[in-house]
């Protein structure tokens, strides 16, 4: 159901073991990952400091690290899967950004309620 979920466009989790090694450039001392989730070629990283959004290209290698501290994070919500919609939608609102960022999960995992979650920790 993962890849089935990647070609919609739906968040699936990421193994922490890989996110580490590809992220350890850039991870400040004392931060860690806590969760990540993937979208196509597309990642979010939750680490212990802050939200990090990874935009690549489909074609190339050339990819953008969007840094997100918590204490910037003025709210988020979550819209769940209905009957007709299979989609769960994850909105999380930036201090001084007019819309917010919104992340697609599929109707089938938990993965939505477990970044709610993650973000609940680190923002309330």
């Amino acid at each position: 159901m993962g890849i089935f979920n990647a070609i919609l466009g739906n968040a699936s989790e990421a193994i922490i073991a890989d996110l580490e090694k590809e992220f350890q450039p850039i991870l400040v001392a004392g931060e860690h990952i806590e969760k990540g989730y993937k979208i196509i070629k597309d990642q979010f990283i939750f680490t212990n400091k802050r939200l990090i959004l990874v935009e690549k290209q489909l074609v190339g290698s050339k990819a953008e690290y969007l840094s997100i501290p918590y204490k910037n994070i003025n709210k988020f919500s979550k819209e769940s899967a209905g009957l007709l919609d299979l989609d769960a939608e994850l909105k999380i609102w930036v201090r001084g950004e007019a819309q917010p960022i919104s992340k697609q999960f599929g109707k089938g995992g938990n993965n939505i309620n477990e970044v709610y979650q993650i973000l609940g920790a680190y923002v309330l």
